[in-house]
């Protein structure tokens, strides 16, 4: 009973279509930024390098470099805040979670493109 509850919440929140895309995938996301009484679009790229929780409560965390320091930051899947999230290069992976990127700099950090076919 309670989890049929819960599921019924779940599916509330989620959006429609969820956009696609995988660990190691470099993404441009769209998020919403409001500023005083303005709205506009600011866009994060970098690798997707771990997603955690599941339905409504999905994360990716999401890293980049900027002046030579890391920046990591974590979006809710589901976010009526995040506009879009656009793929823009897949990358190979053999794990879940890419957090040995933490630890590299410059070229390093780079993956093997994966090719679509």
């Amino acid at each position: 009973m309670n989890n049929a509850i819960m599921d019924m919440v779940d599916k509330a929140n989620q959006k429609e279509e969820a956009p696609q895309f995988e660990i190691g995938d470099t993404v441009d996301v769209h998020s919403k930024i409001l500023e005083g009484s303005k709205e506009r679009v600011q866009v994060f790229t970098g690798v997707v390098i771990g997603r955690s929780g599941q339905g409504s409560r999905e994360m990716f965390t999401v890293r980049r470099i900027v002046a030579g320091e890391g920046v990591e930051r974590k979006f809710p899947v589901h976010s009526p805040r995040i506009e879009k999230v656009e793929v823009k290069r897949s990358g190979v992976t053999r794990r879940a979670k890419l957090y040995f990127l933490r630890d590299r700099v410059g070229k390093a950090v780079r993956l093997k493109e994966r090719r679509r076919v």
